[in-house]
């Protein structure tokens, strides 16, 4: 399947800056050693009950830089499906490689636009949940566009979670940080708000570079068909 822009956004929108990186000789290897982690881009609904068990509840991971937080979340919960996916090479090579380091067993990698994955590949009612740990703030307002949080992606996730399902978000920009509230509280379908920072997330390479700069760090925890009182 050749990746068009998702159905979601305006033609020619991208929520995310393409970028030529170099790939090192580590990262190529894993794209074949790791190739059975690799799900490829496919026109096809993901069958998620033939890939990691019935039953076993799968996370959708938007963005994961190197793959480092989440090789250790997918570690730590080895009974939940995890399907990372990002559009750069190098970190797919990254996550790949962790995959095979550590062991992983259940962990899935794609390479694309997970906008494209999310509107072509799956089916509905059929995530338990979606992480998103800081995507890119697009800080001009002409650029606000190209945001992952707005109302038509709310729409689109909403549909693919199962009842209660959940969408967690990270940000070190506080202007995102409040659209993203008044985004959600928009959607009669979700509900929650800020909350306190998970123990069992990692410190991604983002969030140590936006402390180190003094940046605030808001998490944010909203589900589907949820009682309200969740967060504040």
């Amino acid at each position: 399947m050749t990746e068009v822009a998702p159905h979601v956004l305006r033609p020619r929108i991208r929520t995310y800056k393409p970028r030529r990186s170099r790939i090192s000789q580590r990262q190529s290897g894993a794209f074949g050693h790791q190739a059975a982690f690799l799900l490829p881009l496919s026109d096809e609904p993901l069958d998620l009950a033939e890939i990691w068990g019935e039953g076993v509840p799968v996370v959708l991971e938007i963005g994961f830089g190197t793959g480092l937080a989440t090789a250790q979340m997918a570690a730590a919960k080895p009974g939940t499906g995890l399907l990372a996916v990002d559009i750069h090479t190098p970190g797919v090579g990254d996550l790949l490689f962790r995959i095979g380091d550590l062991p992983l067993a259940n962990v899935r990698v794609m390479e694309a636009d997970a906008l494209t994955v999310l509107d072509a590949m799956i089916p509905a009612g059929a995530l338990a949940g979606v992480r998103s740990y800081f995507p890119d703030p697009w800080p001009k307002a002409r650029h606000h566009k190209r945001r992952l949080i707005q109302p038509d992606v709310l729409t689109l996730v909403a549909d693919r979670l199962r009842p209660r399902g959940f969408w967690h978000i990270a940000t070190d920009w506080d202007e995102y940080a409040n659209a993203i509230r008044a985004c959600f509280a928009s959607d009669a379908r979700w509900h929650g708000g800020v909350i306190d920072r998970p123990d069992d997330r990692p410190v991604t390479r983002y969030e140590g570079r936006a402390l180190l700069e003094g940046r605030h760090v808001t998490d944010l925890l909203y589900e589907v068909g949820a009682d309200d009182r969740m967060a504040s």
